[in-house]
């Protein structure tokens, strides 16, 4: 966790803790602006919005709308996605935040909080009936900086060391830590749980302090052991360590515990030391390399993931991305490179430098999902209102609750714009969930999910400053909906997409529409020819309003709008050059240009080019598509 950032925020105060149905956290609202003529499955609707009110961020987070419904046909608007089950992408893993020392003592032992409160509390986190459902924890392997002070499972007086791990003991999380951890595995039994560590035991490095040093050469094997009495030690509690990482930010920062490594170290440990040690050990717990920003990824992890013998190894789980630095797109260049490996999405803090929390939450859903991004986590699970207690670092961050501890409104709890932020993914989209194709749009980011009950999900933000109408075309049927300005959407709906209708289409003289030569290539000729069955002549009526062949789309080329501009096959881009609409009296109209498809000359002879004219009602504009 990095001491300062470089934004600003906004917290949203309190709404009181409880159950959610109890709180009221889950009611019915009016429906903005539904779509008419419903023909199609229900679709439901929950919306956190935020909205300044007298200098003061007011929440209406998660509230079910009145459902709509689909209804037959492609639709339009501002923002047009069309949602397509058939492409998948990686699965969901999880969601969720970090029980760090602060969190858990807050919550559990601190005596801010009643019984009936902290389980009320625990509902809403990790309940997928009652709360959101958090289905992924990732647990500092000892302190942070979030902690009361600074600790490790086999501290040493100074100048004393144990390199047999004798004295190794996991006495500190059985207070707080791990009692949480296991009341939200029994709350959620798709909990899936990470640990890391900020630091090895100082005995172990060379400053013999818990902020920086390196790890001794002589100590990498005792530190493997560390690593699997950790796991053995939960296990033995009854509960599951899914996922370690050798190191939470190699070499950031002082102030607070944290460790020094380069890339050859890392890739040293994690291959002769950490695996070597899981494998001997019988363990399934899987590793991840870097656990720190995708600008980072070539200093600390690109060596050990282009190691073909961790890289293959089956106990190597891939790579954990923190969000404060790079972009996004590192995850899909490393991806490229690597398709076996897996992304996971491990840590961004809310906090005061975030000007917009709830848009830097929604937009790094979608960033890091569409990025093959496997989980999303953000950083502690609660703080109090002072922002703590820290032990040196971040005394900026935010949770997804705060705990009141100490002050006037001492054992109330503020469900936070966080917590709305990653209900709108973790109550909707379940693990092993496939992300799904959908459009992208700057409007309103959005990604899509195919559920393992074979519903869907749709997760949107509208980013602007005013109401956005926001369409999903889906298996020939379409919704429209309003979205407010600053809201944050989960769109769900259940059913099986129609197949989109693939054959000819058939045009003047009793010829078809055909790709000159069968050829892919951008820019090959769209035209008349006779009718033979081939793939050069099947066109599926895609539902975004595109005409498709042999993976291309047909395009008015250049996007033009002029008469006589030809049409050609192309990459689908999703641009009003290949939009299509059928007419009533059989002609195709391009809405971009306002004209017609258009057979040239007018001929029917094989190799008749097609173009864009203004619209005639003439027998070379009129069309039959496949249905």
């Amino acid at each position: 966790m990095r001491s300062l950032r470089s934004m600003r925020s906004k917290r949203l105060p309190a709404l009181l803790a409880g159950a959610l149905a109890a709180s009221g956290l889950l009611l019915a609202s009016p429906a903005a602006t539904p779509s008419a003529h419903a023909a199609g499955p229900a679709v439901n609707i929950w919306l956190t919005t935020t909205s300044d009110s007298g200098g003061r961020t007011v929440a209406r987070g998660l509230q079910q709308q009145t459902p709509i419904a689909f209804s037959s046909g492609s639709g339009s608007s501002a923002a047009t996605v069309s949602v397509d089950e058939n492409t998948r992408y990686q699965q969901f893993t999880g969601a969720g935040a970090s029980f760090t020392d602060t969190a858990a003592w807050l919550m559990n032992s601190s005596g801010a909080l009643s019984t009936a409160t902290r389980n009320a509390v625990m509902t809403n986190l990790f309940d997928p009936v009652n709360g959101i459902g958090l289905d992924f924890l990732r647990n500092p392997m000892g302190a942070s900086d979030l902690a009361r002070y600074n600790y490790t499972y086999d501290d040493m007086p100074s100048g004393q060391t144990d390199p047999s791990l004798a004295d190794f003991s996991i006495a500190h999380d059985l207070t707080d830590v791990l009692p949480l951890t296991k009341q939200a595995e029994q709350l959620n039994p798709s909990l899936k749980v990470m640990g890391t560590p900020w630091t090895a035991p100082p005995w172990m490095k060379d400053s013999g302090a818990y902020s920086q040093g390196w790890l001794q050469s002589q100590y990498y094997a005792a530190y493997a052991q560390y690593f699997v009495k950790y796991i053995q030690a939960y296990q033995a509690q009854g509960v599951h360590i899914d996922y370690v990482s050798p190191q939470n930010e190699p070499t950031c920062c002082s102030g607070y515990p944290s460790m020094q490594w380069n890339a050859s170290g890392l890739d040293y440990f994690t291959g002769t030391d950490l695996l070597p040690a899981f494998h001997a050990a019988g363990l399934s717990t899987k590793v991840l390399a870097l656990d720190w920003n995708w600008d980072d990824y070539d200093s600390y992890a690109a060596q050990t993931v282009n190691d073909a013998a961790i890289r293959n190894d089956p106990l190597f789980g891939g790579i954990a991305w923190h969000g404060y630095s790079g972009d996004p797109s590192e995850q899909t260049t490393v991806h490229n490179a690597y398709p076996n490996v897996d992304a996971f999405d491990t840590e961004h803090s809310g906090g005061t430098w975030i000007a917009n929390q709830q848009q830097e939450d929604m937009q790094n859903i979608v960033d890091y999902t569409r990025n093959w991004g496997k989980s999303v986590v953000k950083w502690s699970l609660a703080v109090d209102q002072n922002m703590g207690p820290h032990n040196g670092g971040c005394g900026t961050c935010t949770g997804l609750i705060t705990v009141h501890n100490g002050d006037s409104r001492s054992g109330q709890v503020d469900y936070n714009i966080e917590y709305y932020d990653l209900g709108q993914l973790t109550k909707f989209v379940k693990p092993g969930a496939y992300r799904i194709d959908s459009t992208a749009s700057t409007a309103v980011p959005n990604v899509a999910w195919l559920n393992p009950d074979g519903s869907k999900a749709v997760v949107a933000y509208n980013a602007t400053g005013g109401s956005e109408p926001f369409t999903v075309n889906w298996g020939g049927q379409h919704f429209t909906y309003t979205l407010p300005a600053q809201t944050s959407a989960t769109f769900t709906w259940t059913g099986t997409a129609s197949a989109a209708p693939t054959g000819q289409i058939t045009g003047y003289g009793g010829k078809c529409v055909d790709v000159a030569g069968a050829s892919s290539a951008d820019g090959t000729a769209v035209q008349l020819y006779d009718c033979n069955g081939t793939s050069a002549q099947a066109w599926t009526v895609a539902s975004d309003g595109s005409l498709q062949a042999l993976g291309k789309c047909m395009d008015v080329t250049s996007g033009g709008t002029a008469n006589g501009t030809q049409i050609q096959l192309y990459d689908c881009n999703g641009t009003g050059a290949q939009q299509w609409q059928a007419q009533a009296d059989g002609s195709l109209v391009n809405p971009q240009s306002g004209r017609c498809l258009d057979a040239t000359g007018p001929s029917s002879a094989n190799g008749t080019r097609l173009q864009i004219w203004d619209c005639t009602g003439g027998a070379n504009q009129k069309w039959t598509l496949p249905s």
